[in-house]
């Protein structure tokens, strides 16, 4: 073997590529029901969304399919798809899909690679990508290798399994990592490499594999393959992807998925999660057919009236039908998916929990005051009225270009401050910067983030601490008190209006033990997901647009959200009407359990404001909205992802 790219120096190393070991990944037990108990308690399929949660997947206001699918939001997406992060509005979106099974790489390494790229490969053009446009990069881990033939084949076998998945797929790997020291004494990692595959496609065209609704016909997608039953014959494959690509484009397909790891079990299985479906397969079908690998198959759940002809080259076949009993029924047998799901959800819990909360009962608050809503008193706006928007960025915050495209499309002119911190002149001079730019706007916004990287024992003590500076003071006094400005702080936002004191008190006060905090979530960790919020008050000018009892979907990214308040100022939040949304489940009603308040906040409270409603804190991102974000999770009702709440604060200037 000879190394390539080694600056003029020639290097070579024995190789030895071992006979591959054969494959066969079985699972206990000798009923589908014990089979398939045992595939989803196996780490490789078993949820992982208590891991997920931990970082933030709605950053950029571009997440179009989020992690999990459905309206339960426990479908594990297939790939990674989110808008081109551009100034301005597309409809061009990007796509990551991983593919890797430990056990065959470490049993054939050759293969084990090859059917790496092509699980990668297939999960894209299961989602809406055309297999043409793609393109790869791959992650290898191998052992320590030393001077070792027998250790150095195993890369060897890996790369030239990639390789040949290359050439027959027509696709190129760009770039990669390799790491080569995977050894620790006499403890050596397993043979790894893992295949990304990219590519760029328009928003319109991506699928989710969650199922979309009962009694739609499943059919499957399957390539012929080699006397091994491993690898998909090439053009067979091929064919299979142009199939679907074709049932993309014409819009025939509601929901696609493709087998991996599990099989044809593991597919169908997580694609019912999300909206809680079950699937009623057709007598043909075998356990070991459920069970078997399939690489390079697809799933499909067909559109109404949709028909798929033969294509020659693949087997296109019905595969069963999706029910509305969460049921799982195959080869004679009917498993109750309540109990697989609970199986599949309880192996990682203890680990990275995400379920818990508790039953108690939240009371649903309810404030109509849109008639006594406070309106604009200030100095007039030039016409068009365009509200002038200040947007501090403080060390740590994201969220600023998300922020100020949402007030650039509702009609404001916004403007971002970048708080410089390096030496103590330079905070002086963001001071004095920030306190200007206030005096020139009528609305002051503090994004979210990670102020400071989430200080400890409390974010947005660098934000507060700036804002305190008595310039800074002054300036925000005279928007409120003199101009009838309006300010709204949203996640880390909010925390610093809170321990300002201008939520719940409208003013920048003293902090002492009567006052109220936002703490860290009851679950112990950083929550990121999407949330409904239900309007609980219409008096803030924020929600305005809003009628009350509106449920919004929103994206939600914290780990410091919880509203804590003595039972007094609850009761006096409650009466004055300054408990502006409340976590609420589907049918609208607030509660303790984390799927619905992912925090743990008492009252279940979201958002509140300053007694007159010019001032707003929420730890929903209302502007990680848009067309075409969250084609997973579906909408309760039409245009519920859309909050108008940034567009109430630009209108009360009108």
């Amino acid at each position: 073997m000879h190394f390539l790219a080694s600056n003029g120096a020639p290097k070579s190393i024995t190789v030895r590529l071992a006979k591959p070991l054969a494959y066969q990944r079985t699972w206990a037990g000798t009923t589908l029901d014990e089979k398939l108990h045992s595939l989803v308690r196996d780490l490789n399929v078993a949820s992982n969304k208590g891991l997920s949660e931990r970082f933030d997947s709605t950053i950029g206001a571009g997440t179009v399919l989020m992690p999990f699918g459905g309206a339960r939001q426990l479908t594990p997406a297939l790939s990674m798809v989110a808008k081109l992060p551009v100034m301005g509005q597309t409809n061009t979106v990007s796509g990551m899909a991983w593919g890797f099974n430990p056990y065959l790489m470490e049993a054939d390494q050759f293969r084990g690679a090859y059917l790496s790229v092509v699980e990668s490969v297939s999960k894209l053009v299961a989602t809406g990508f055309k297999y043409q446009d793609l393109y790869l990069t791959f992650q290898e881990y191998f052992e320590k290798l030393g001077q070792n033939p027998n250790r150095w084949g195993k890369p060897a076998a890996a790369l030239l399994g990639a390789l040949m998945a290359q050439v027959n797929l027509g696709l190129a790997a760009v770039g990669g990592k390799d790491s080569m020291s995977g050894t620790f004494e006499d403890l050596d990692v397993p043979p790894t490499l893992v295949s990304f595959a990219t590519g760029l496609t328009k928003v319109d065209k991506i699928v989710s594999n969650e199922f979309k609704g009962a009694g739609h016909r499943l059919i499957s997608i399957v390539p012929s393959y080699d006397e091994s039953g491993l690898l998909p014959d090439n053009e067979s494959l091929l064919t299979a992807y142009k199939l679907v690509s074709t049932l993309v484009q014409s819009k025939s397909a509601l929901a696609i998925t493709t087998p991996g790891y599990g099989g044809v079990a593991e597919a169908l299985f997580k694609s019912c999660l999300g909206n809680k479906l079950g699937v009623e397969l057709v007598p043909e079908i075998s356990a070991d057919a459920l069970f078997s690998p399939t690489y390079g198959a697809f799933i499909v759940e067909l559109a109404d009236g949709v028909s798929v002809d033969d294509v020659d080259g693949v087997c296109v076949a019905p595969l069963g039908v999706t029910t509305s009993e969460y049921t799982f029924s195959a080869c004679g047998e009917k498993i109750d998916l309540s109990e697989l799901q609970e199986a599949w959800e309880r192996p990682l819990e203890e680990v990275f929990p995400y379920r818990g909360g508790s039953d108690e009962a939240v009371e649903k608050i309810s404030f109509d005051s849109a008639s006594t809503r406070h309106s604009y008193a200030g100095p007039a706006l030039i016409a068009p009225a365009r509200p002038r928007v200040i947007i501090p960025v403080f060390p740590g915050n994201n969220c600023e270009y998300d922020v100020a495209r949402a007030f650039e499309r509702a009609g404001a002119d916004p403007t971002t401050l970048v708080i410089n911190n390096l030496t103590p002149q330079d905070i002086v001079e963001s001071a004095n910067a920030l306190a200007e730019s206030i005096k020139k706007s009528q609305i002051v916004m503090i994004p979210g983030g990670f102020s400071g990287g989430d200080e400890p024992d409390g974010s947005a003590k660098f934000i507060c601490a700036l804002f305190r500076a008595p310039q800074v003071t002054e300036a925000v006094r005279e928007l409120l008190q003199q101009h009838d400005g309006l300010m709204l702080g949203i996640c880390n936002g909010f925390q610093a209006l809170i321990k300002l004191g201008l939520v719940p008190y409208g003013d920048i006060r003293p902090m002492d033990d009567t006052c109220p905090t936002l703490t860290f979530n009851t679950i112990g960790r950083h929550q990121s997901q999407l949330v409904r919020t239900s309007v609980a008050s219409t008096m803030s000018p924020w929600l305005s647009k809003c009628t009350l009892g509106d449920i919004h979907t929103i994206a939600i990214s914290h780990g410091e959200g919880r509203f804590v308040a003595s039972d007094e100022l609850l009761e006096t939040l409650k009466a004055n009407g300054q408990i502006a949304t409340q976590y609420v489940d589907a049918t609208g009603v607030p509660s303790m359990d984390f799927s619905v308040n992912p925090n743990g906040s008492v009252l279940a409270i979201e958002g509140i404001t300053s007694p007159d409603g010019r001032v707003l804190g929420k730890m929903g991102h209302t502007e990680r909205s848009g067309a075409g974000l969250y084609k997973n999770i579906p909408e309760l009702t039409a245009g519920d992802q859309f909050q108008p709440l940034i567009e109430g604060g630009v209108e009360y200037f009108k």
